[in-house]
C-alpha cells in the first residue's frame, strides 16, 4: 500500500532607519522588525519580518517565508527618502508590500491574470484586424486583389491538386486537431521518464485558446466567403478568420516549438521545419478550395501564433510566469539569511531521486536552503543500483550533520536505513506517489514548503521497523511492509502508471490480485503462541494512514515503540464491505482515544489487528512481499521487529 554564488554588491536586507514594522505572530498579537534588526520567529509559528524597503523575509515553523516585492537593496535616508525619489514624513511607519519567497511562491494567480489580460488583447487584435479589412481598408491593396487571387486558384484546379488540398485541409479539421492534440499530450505524459506535464498543458491550452478567440472573432466580424465554387460545405461562421489555419498553427507550430526546445537529436530541425510548413499548407488549401480569403488565412496564422506565445510564456519551463522566481532570487535569499541571527549552520547533504524530482523543483530547494543560510549545499542523485543508502552513508562519512531526502517512500526508506541509530536528523521532502511517512507526520506535500518546515523544525525521535525474510537481508522500513494482495498490487503497478495516475494506479492493479487464492499463514508475536490464519494480505505497519486518507491500520503510530499487524481476510464483496466498516469504526475510535484493537473482529473476521515488538510470519506457499512500496520478491517467511526512536526527523514545533 506504500508506494551560484550570488553577485556581490547591493545593500543588505533591512537597511532602514525608520521605525519598526509590525508583523503578527500566530496569535495575531506579536510585533517584529525593529530598525536594523531582524526579528526571530517564535516557536508557535509567529512570522519574523525584516523591516525596510528591501526584501523582507518572514520565517516560521510553518514555512511562511516571504520576500517583499518592493525595490531591493534601497535604503531609507534620514529624511525619509526611500531611494526612488519619493520622500515621506520622518518617523512615519514604512510597511513593506506583501509578497512571497521566490522559492515558495507559485505565482499562479498572477500568471492567470496575465494570461487572461493577454488573451483579451489577442482577441482584440485579431478582431480589430478583421474589422479593419472589412471596413476602412477594404478598398485598399491587398484586399482589392484577394478576389482575383481566389479566382485564379479556382481556374488552376486539377484532380491532383484537389486531392492534395483535401488532405492538407483535413490536417486542420476539428476532429483531426483534437485527436492529434490528445495523442500528443498523452505521449508527453507517458513516454518521457519524467512526465512532461507543462508541455502537455502548453499544447492543449494553446489549441483551446485559439479556438476561443476564433469563436469570439467570428461573432464580431461578419465577412462573406469568396464568391467562387466552394469545394467543402460552408460552416455557418464568418469567413474571417480561418479556423482550420488557426488550429493547425496552434497544434503543429506548438509541436515544432517543443521539438526545438526539448529534443537534442540531429533530426529535430528538419522535423520542426516540416511541422511549421503544415499550417501554411492548410491555409493555402483553404484558399484553393474557395473557403477563405488570403487575409482570413493570415488572421488564422496570427491567432494560432499569438496563442502559442501567450500560453508558452505562461507555462513552459524557463519562461513561465507561474512559479518563475526573480532574476536576483538567490541574492535575496542569501541576503535574508545573512541578516538573520541564527545558530551555527550544520553541514547538509541533499539526497535526490531524479526520476521524481525535476530540475525546476531542485532549483526551488536550493533557494529555500539559501534563505536559511545553507549555501552551496551538495545535491546527490540516487541511482537504480543505489536508491539512497550508499549516498547517505558517504555523506555521513564526509561529516554531514543533516540529511535532506527528496523522493518517494522507497528513497526515504533507503536513506532512513542508513541513518538508523546515528542520531543525524533527517528532513523529509516528499516527491513520490505515496509519501506515506510525510502524510502521517502532517508535513506539507509541496517540496519547497516541506523543506522550509524541516529546516525551521525541531528533532523528534521516531520508530523504525526492521524486517527480513528468506531471499532478502533485513532492512529498516518507515511506513509499512506486507505480503499478499498488497505486495501483488505493487508488483503489477508500473513506474509509468504511478507517475501518470498517482495512487489510483494501485487500485487498478489490485483488481488482478483479487483473483489469486488466499494465503495460509502462522504468526508468532513476542514469543507467544502461534496464530493460524487465512488471509488476502497481511500488513506490518509503523504508520496508519495511506493514500486518499484510508487507514488500513488505524492504531499504528510512528512513535509508540510498537509495530502493528493487520490481517485482512474478507470473503466476497460483502466481506470487503464489512472490512471497510471495521476500518471506519476503528478510525473513529482511534480519533476519539479509544482502543482500536477492539474494532477488529478477531479470528474469522474480515480484519484482525495486533500490536507487537517482534513478529515471525510463515506462509504455506511463497507470497509476494513488499517493504515501503518496493517489492522484494516472493518468499515463505517474514520477521519484523521495532527499533524505538531509531530515526530522528526534523518536524515543525506544532507537530510535537
Amino acid at each position: 500500500m506504500v508506494s551560484p554564488e550570488p553577485p556581490g554588491g547591493g545593500a543588505d536586507v533591512g537597511e532602514t532607519m525608520g521605525p519598526s514594522v509590525p508583523a503578527r505572530d500566530a496569535s495575531g498579537t506579536g510585533e517584529a522588525g525593529s530598525s536594523g534588526r531582524p526579528a526571530q520567529a517564535d516557536r508557535n509559528g509567529g512570522a519574523a519580518e525584516v523591516g525596510g524597503n528591501g526584501p523582507s523575509v518572514a520565517a516560521d515553523s510553518t514555512t511562511t517565508i516571504s520576500t517583499a516585492t518592493g525595490s531591493s537593496g534601497r535604503s531609507t535616508g534620514a529624511a525619509g527618502n526611500d531611494g526612488t525619489g519619493r520622500s515621506g514624513r520622518r518617523g512615519a511607519p514604512v510597511r513593506p508590500r506583501p509578497g512571497h519567497s521566490p522559492a515558495l511562491s507559485t505565482g499562479i494567480p498572477r500568471a492567470a491574470a496575465r494570461i487572461g489580460a493577454f488573451a483579451v488583447c489577442q482577441a482584440a487584435v485579431i478582431a480589430g484586424f478583421g474589422l479593419l479589412i472589412t471596413g476602412p481598408a477594404r478598398e485598399l491593396w491587398p484586399m482589392t486583389a484577394e478576389d482575383a487571387a481566389v479566382e485564379a486558384l479556382e481556374d488552376a484546379r486539377t484532380a491532383a491538386l484537389d486531392t492534395a488540398s483535401s488532405i492538407a485541409s483535413a490536417l486542420g479539421d476539428t476532429a483531426t486537431v483534437v485527436g492529434l492534440t490528445l495523442l500528443a499530450c498523452l505521449a508527453l505524459v507517458l513516454v518521457p521518464r519524467l512526465p512532461r506535464w507543462r508541455e502537455a498543458v502548453f499544447l492543449a491550452a494553446a489549441v483551446s485558446l485559439q479556438s476561443a478567440v476564433f469563436v469570439l472573432t467570428t461573432v464580431s466580424v461578419d465577412r462573406t466567403r469568396p464568391d467562387v465554387e466552394r469545394m467543402d460545405d460552408s460552416p455557418p461562421t464568418s469567413s474571417y478568420t480561418s479556423g482550420h489555419t488557426g488550429a493547425a498553427t496552434a497544434l503543429y507550430a506548438g509541436l515544432a516549438v517543443l521539438v526545438l526546445s526539448r529534443v537534442r537529436a540531429p533530426w529535430r530541425k528538419p522535423l520542426a521545419a516540416l511541422l511549421l510548413l503544415l499550417p501554411l499548407l492548410v491555409g493555402l488549401a483553404r484558399v484553393y478550395r474557395g473557403m477563405h480569403h488570403p487575409t482570413d488565412v493570415a488572421g488564422g496564422l496570427a491567432n494560432g501564433a499569438l496563442s502559442l506565445l501567450v500560453v508558452g510564456r505562461a507555462v513552459l519551463p524557463g519562461h513561465a510566469w507561474a512559479g518563475r522566481p526573480p532574476a536576483d532570487a538567490m541574492r535575496i535569499a542569501v541576503a535574508a539569511a545573512e541578516d538573520q541571527s541564527a545558530p551555527a549552520r550544520k553541514l547538509v547533504t541533499v539526497v535526490v531521486n531524479p526520476t521524481v524530482t525535476d530540475r525546476a523543483t531542485q532549483e526551488q530547494l536550493r533557494l529555500v536552503l539559501a534563505q536559511h543560510g545553507y549555501r552551496e549545499t551538495p545535491f546527490v542523485d540516487t541511482t537504480a543500483e543505489d536508491t539512497g543508502g550508499g549516498q547517505t552513508a558517504e555523506a555521513l562519512r564526509a561529516g554531514a550533520e543533516l540529511i535532506v531526502v527528496c523522493g518517494g517512500d522507497g528513497t526515504v526508506r533507503a536513506v532512513a536505513d542508513a541513518l538508523a541509530g546515528t542520531g543525524v536528523p533527517l528532513v523529509l521532502v516528499p516527491s513520490g506517489t505515496g509519501n506515506l511517512l510525510a502524510r502521517n507526520l502532517h508535513l506539507p506535500l509541496r517540496p519547497a514548503e516541506a523543506l522550509a518546515a524541516g529546516l525551521t523544525g525541531e528533532p523528534r525521535a521516531l520508530d523504525l521497523g526492521r524486517i527480513g525474510g528468506d531471499g532478502f537481508p533485513a532492512v529498516h522500513f518507515t511506513a509499512m511492509a506486507g505480503a499478499g494482495l498488497d505486495a501483488a498490487m505493487l508488483e503489477e503497478t508500473s513506474d509509468r502508471a504511478k507517475s501518470v495516475l498517482g495512487w489510483p494506479a494501485y487500485v487498478l492493479a489490485g483488481a488482478k490480485g483479487l483473483r489469486a487464492p488466499r494465503m495460509r499463514l502462522t504468526a508468532r508475536l513476542d514469543g507467544g503462541p502461534e496464530l493460524r490464519r487465512t488471509a488476502r494480505m497481511v500488513l506490518v505497519a509503523n504508520i496508519g494512514t495511506v493514500q486518499a486518507g484510508a487507514a488500513p491500520v488505524p492504531a499504528a503510530k510512528p512513535d509508540d515503540g510498537l509495530l502493528d499487524l493487520a490481517v485482512f481476510d474478507p470473503r466476497g464483496a460483502g466481506g470487503w464491505l464489512r472490512a471497510a466498516g471495521v476500518l471506519l469504526r476503528a478510525k473513529r475510535r482511534g480519533a476519539g482515544g479509544e482502543s482500536v484493537a477492539s474494532a477488529g473482529t478477531g479470528d474469522g473476521g474480515p480484519v484482525e489487528f495486533h500490536t507487537f515488538r517482534r513478529a515471525e510470519l510463515a506462509f504455506a506457499r511463497p507470497q509476494p512481499r513488499e517493504v515501503d512500496g518496493d517489492p522484494v520478491g516472493p518468499g515463505l517467511r517474514l520477521t519484523a521487529e521495532v527499533r524505538p526512536g531509531a530515526l530522528t526527523v526534523m518536524l515543525p514545533a506544532r507537530e510535537r
